[in-house]
């Protein structure tokens, strides 16, 4: 399987520019790129072929005037942006004629320099790894990582990112082997709230850290200071790096104490159960503040690649299954419930409930069902099993396209 590994990486004031230089040269050439097929496809012609695109765009673009600056930068990351052109384009097709599941993609979007994150990535041939632990990048020159932990074997590919705070980052692509951990003898339903950010089947419940409510003060403090900054000075800029800062320091707060609370439940139960939740539709309701600093999809993604990596079974129910309507006693369907009514008694058993620990219940119990039935694929922890996954699990938002709605924020580091 293949991981992410982010570290943080500190480049000196001639290398940030070297970076900035190559940020701009991969976002016009996707730029053209996209630009060119639109124009092929306005005129009636069939789709370029990436070798066509690349020989138009790349090789006879460095032989111009107007984009001889190409050549200041690896053609590496030139190629790669181009790459992730083509996959837009992929992913827009397949959503189109339904091959690809989920929310509908939008078609590629022309890159704005005024994006505050930016990134590029490189293939083997465009980096290495120094003997002194410097990432040497093509054209770029040795920069300095802060290894938080060794990489378990070459990588493949690195991309380099530069978010809203100013920080630089490289996010490292490794193929490894599934670290699988002792069979555990319990499994568990987890149900997903606002006041308790998890209730576990076992009735524990986890009060929900509230990371962005608690630096609420400070933010607004820092937002009103920015407003009154003259657009275009330097202060402003210096006033909106503050407020990204303060955002980052609350996302990766929230980072860290998921993955705590993830690889706590992977590791103490042989099978994770959770309810799907629409968090972009509650993100349309007087909750959408707090729905969006609970961070539900990324916690369920930590949890989804934690069991892969470690061989457990996860499997999502789906939304429409009542939990919170139904008793885990005697499996009576007791009818819908307002959000105040917290304690409920069964009309069937006279089963007293608390409405989040009976939905944890329901979501183990409907979880079971469906590995019972054999609709979820399952890992176990022996190597007999035979089941093998190969993807990417905690990927990082890299250059390209993005979902139409879906905000681009920096992913998950792996643990």
């Amino acid at each position: 399987m293949q991981l992410r590994y982010n570290f943080r990486v500190y480049p000196e004031p001639g290398q940030r520019a070297a970076l900035a230089r190559a940020f701009g040269c991969a976002r016009v050439v996707f730029n053209d790129g996209l630009r060119t097929r639109q124009e092929a496809h306005a005129a009636g012609l069939p789709y370029l072929k990436d070798t066509d695109l690349q020989k138009q765009v790349i090789t006879a673009a460095k032989q111009t005037v107007e984009r001889a600056w190409l050549g200041e930068v690896s053609s590496v990351v030139l190629v790669q942006s181009l790459r992730d052109l083509h996959t837009a384009y992929r992913n827009f097709f397949a959503s189109l004629t339904g091959k690809r599941k989920g929310p509908k993609v939008a078609p590629p979007r022309f890159k704005s320099r005024k994006d505050r994150r930016q990134s590029i990535r490189l293939t083997a041939n465009g980096f290495s790894i120094r003997p002194s632990g410097r990432l040497y990048v093509a054209k770029v020159g040795d920069l300095r990582v802060k290894w938080s932990r060794t990489l378990p074997s070459t990588p493949t590919s690195v991309t380099l990112t530069m978010d809203a705070a100013g920080r630089y980052w490289a996010s490292f692509v490794v193929d490894t082997t599934p670290q699988i951990l002792p069979e555990a003898g319990t499994d568990t339903g987890v149900d997903l709230g606002l006041h308790h950010f998890a209730v576990l089947a076992d009735g524990r419940k986890v009060d929900s850290p509230k990371f962005l409510r608690r630096a609420e003060k400070k933010l607004k403090r820092m937002q009103k200071e920015l407003s009154r900054k003259a657009k275009g000075s330097n202060n402003r800029d210096k006033a909106r790096k503050k407020v990204a800062r303060q955002h980052a320091r609350v996302a990766d707060r929230r980072r860290d104490w998921q993955h705590q609370l993830s690889t706590r439940i992977i590791r103490d139960n042989q099978a994770v159960y959770v309810e799907t939740l629409s968090a972009k539709g509650l993100g349309r309701t007087r909750l959408a503040k707090s729905v969006h600093d609970a961070g539900w999809a990324q916690f369920v993604g930590m949890l989804e690649y934690k069991a892969v990596k470690h061989g457990r079974t996860f499997v999502k129910v789906d939304r429409s299954f009542a939990s919170s309507q139904t008793c885990s006693a005697c499996g009576f369907r007791d009818g819908p419930k307002p959000l105040h009514v917290r304690e409920w008694t069964c009309g069937n058993c006279g089963t007293a409930h608390d409405r989040d620990h009976n939905a944890a219940k329901n979501v183990l119990y409907e979880g079971r069902r469906i590995v019972a039935a054999g609709r979820a694929e399952t890992l176990n922890a022996s190597p007999s099993a035979g089941k093998t996954r190969t993807l990417v699990p905690a990927q990082r938002v890299e250059a390209g396209t993005h979902r139409d709605g879906q905000p681009t924020v920096a992913g998950i580091p792996v643990l």
